[in-house]
């Protein structure tokens, strides 16, 4: 890879200036524009309930501050997460996450610890099942883990739900206007929220709904950004959530709750794609017009029993049970080869499309002993459950292209951590995974030659270790080191469905599991005003899946991948009222391309994510004004392996901007995003995917303007 990598001038400039480690002190309050609480947080996504910045890895912790902070500006899930985890890939600003990779892999997304993830058949769409008004902060573990079970093979993103706060009752209403530079009807949009919780005698509650419209997007010269009728759009789009937790406590120690949340987004379908010009530097763009099909959307519903008791004989027990519906639906916006079935109509005639339906049933159980050999020793042990029913149908032809797949799964894990002296902390664990898949005998569509492949039930056992070490330097200095291993599923769904040649569902060599192992070290730096936090890390699989493009379709390529890369974050604290902060990602990998056992060919932007530096500064003028500066640069690179229109990068740099102003009743925020109006191509368009179809613009400057009261 011929990247132009900054980190040697990059240190010493940001460390003298802004950096901070995001582990440290992430516990802020929620009211915008005030200070931060340094005190440890406790991170749940970890088993074994660690303090942020005592880890022996990488862990991000975004509180509701920041959150406020990014969603003043923009609702771009993918652009929140980029803009706030060091790692993450540029956002596609579509309803699919696809190429938005971690550490140049899947990250497991999960809403309270329930995985969101479909292992099976992963249609990308994971990234939307909540509305970040629900969330209160947002737990980030870098890097390939296996605490929660198989799919985090780039790291861990927990989406933790608000709860109820302390009075009898607590109501919040806000509402916004956003909107782009035309400042007419297509492009406006605006969303509501309401949340009422409180607490009372040994119950608590909180209810909330969020319903948002988004209007057309325009790039950085006025024209409309190209519409994707395929995959999903999160422009031209309705979406609404329903939340809510009721909770009891049985006595000081004993809380029994249940947890209900309902997300859906819609596209409206207004608008249908007009390819751009690649060769020229003319984007794809839109126009009014009703696209074939039905609208893409995505529809999930969990439901969950949770149990915890602090003092069950000497320990903390944590117990959960949930049930998740996902649907992902995709649009049928053209007529795709794929699809063709000359008994049903004639060929290069049939518009179909195709839907994801996932059913998921699983438990978590936990528990945990501290105080151990003279309080020296905790250990976490557990039992993880899960059984996953997918299929992915053709919707207008009533066809099954993937075969409805059962995934069960059964995991016992035990975590321990050590000290060893009151400097050096040694943690450890390992976990058993069990997991089987049972796929009836089923036919192919006509575009696999429709042949009849024998049913099966592969199953995989694979046992996962991590080792890990935290050493106190100095009162302010701290150097840590982790190993540890992910285990996921290739994409199970494009296997079955791709089978063009009669066969059995035991003996494809493609179900076989991805383990994937993870090494790093680091430091983090905590003076009286400035921390800071900087890890190397290496990811390898003997056996990992590259994706690439062919013909117009993605690829799962079983080969050995090693990626590593450099994160660096810190912030400074110039005094009670302003903050600077930063963050640094780079990150380069190859594959085994020609199955020799040795990495020869260097991946590109589908699975690494761009060199990345974001500068922020918060100001709290006084008790009613504060403001948000945010300035991103993705450099240029270049990918040596990758198709001609796919090998270059021409980065870009983006600013965003935010204040908010307390009312006597009520606060109002305004923000910008893109504010300089920067006219670019998104990085997925440039390095991901080739095609004038897909040739996308990144959105030019939009306004929010938001309200909300409290009361």
């Amino acid at each position: 890879m011929t990247q132009k990598t900054h980190i040697a001038w990059l240190a010493p400039v940001v460390l003298g200036s802004t950096l901070p480690g995001l582990a440290f002190g992430q516990a802020g309050t929620d009211e915008p524009g005030a200070s931060s609480d340094l005190s440890p947080l406790v991170v749940t996504a970890t088993r074994n309930r660690s303090q942020a910045g005592e880890t022996p890895q990488k862990v991000t912790v975004i509180n509701r501050e920041q959150i406020e902070q990014q969603l003043a500006f923009t609702s771009d899930r993918g652009q929140i997460l980029g803009n706030l985890i060091p790692g993450y890939s540029a956002s596609r600003q579509k309803m699919t996450n696809s190429g938005e990779t971690f550490r140049g892999r899947a990250p497991l997304y999960m809403i309270d610890g329930i995985p969101q993830s479909t292992p099976i058949r992963p249609g990308a769409r994971d990234g939307y099942t909540i509305d970040l008004d629900m969330v209160e902060r947002i737990e980030v573990l870098h890097g390939a883990s296996a605490e929660h079970g198989l799919g985090a093979t780039g790291g861990i993103i927990n989406f933790v739900t608000r709860r109820a706060e302390p009075g009898e009752l607590n109501q919040s209403a806000a509402a916004s206007l956003t909107t782009d530079d035309e400042f007419d009807s297509e492009g406006f949009g605006h969303k509501l929220r309401y949340h009422i919780n409180g607490q009372r005698d040994r119950w608590d509650y909180l209810a909330a709904v969020t319903r948002q419209e988004q209007g057309v997007f325009r790039d950085g010269d006025g024209r409309r950004i190209g519409v994707d009728n395929t995959q999903g759009e999160i422009q031209d789009s309705t979406s609404y959530n329903l939340f809510a937790r009721l909770g009891y406590w049985l006595d000081d120690d004993q809380n029994l709750e249940v947890a209900l949340n309902h997300f859906n987004l819609e596209n409206q379908g207004d608008y249908e794609s007009v390819d751009g010009d690649r060769s020229r530097g003319i984007t794809t763009t839109a126009r009014r017009g009703s696209p074939p099909g039905d609208p893409a959307y995505n529809e999930s519903t969990t439901a969950s029993l949770s149990y915890s008791h602090a003092d069950w004989f000497g320990n903390e027990l944590d117990a959960k049970l949930y049930r998740q519906r996902f649907e992902g639906q995709y649009g049928g916006a053209s007529i795709i080869p794929t699809f063709q079935d000359p008994a049903i109509a004639p060929v290069g005639t049939l518009i179909d499309q195709s839907r994801n339906e996932s059913d998921k049933l699983g438990a978590k159980l936990t528990l945990t002993r501290s105080g151990l050999l003279d309080d020296r020793l905790s250990l976490t042990t557990g039992l993880d459950l899960l059984q996953d029913d997918t299929q992915q149908v053709l919707t207008q032809t009533d066809r099954q292209w993937v075969p409805e797949t059962q995934f069960r799964n059964a995991a016992l894990f035990v975590q321990g951590s050590f000290d060893l002296t009151e400097s050096l902390t040694l943690h450890s664990g390992v976990r058993q995974e069990y997991a089987e898949l049972d796929v009836d005998t089923y036919q192919t569509i006509a575009s696999a030659n429709g042949v009849t492949v024998e049913g099966g039930k592969p199953s995989f056992d694979e046992t996962l270790y991590n080792f890990g070490a935290v050493y106190q330097v100095t009162d302010w200095a701290q150097l840590f080191a982790n190993y540890s291993e992910g285990f996921g599923l290739p994409d199970v769904g494009r296997v079955l469905r791709g089978v063009d040649e009669p066969g059995d569902v035991d003996t494809l060599f493609e179900l076989e599991p991805i383990v994937t192992d993870n090494r790093e070290i680091g430091t983090r730096l905590q003076w009286d005003r400035l921390s800071a936090e900087l890890s190397y890390y290496e990811s390898d699989s003997e056996l990992g899946e590259r994706l690439s493009e062919e013909g117009g379709t993605f690829v799962s390529n079983r080969e050995k991948t090693e990626i590593r890369g450099v994160e660096l974050s810190g912030e400074l604290a110039l005094n009670e009222a302003h903050d600077l902060h930063a963050s640094y990602a780079w990150s380069e990998g190859e594959a085994d391309s020609d199955g020799d056992g040795r990495v020869d060919s260097e991946l590109g932007g589908l699975n690494i994510a761009p060199e990345r530096l974001t500068l922020g500064w918060n100001a709290r003028w006084n008790e009613e004004l504060s403001s948000f500066v945010q300035f991103s640069h993705y450099f240029d690179s270049s990918f040596d392996d990758q198709p001609e229109n796919l090998d270059e990068f021409e980065g870009y740099s983006l600013v965003d901007a935010a204040v908010t102003y307390r009312l006597p009743v009520g606060r109002v925020s305004a923000g910008i995003d893109n504010l300089l109006d920067e006219q670019y191509v998104t990085y997925y368009s440039q390095t991901a995917r080739d095609g004038d179809a897909q040739y996308f613009a990144g959105r030019g400057r939009t306004f929010t303007l938001g309200y909300q009261l409290d009361f």
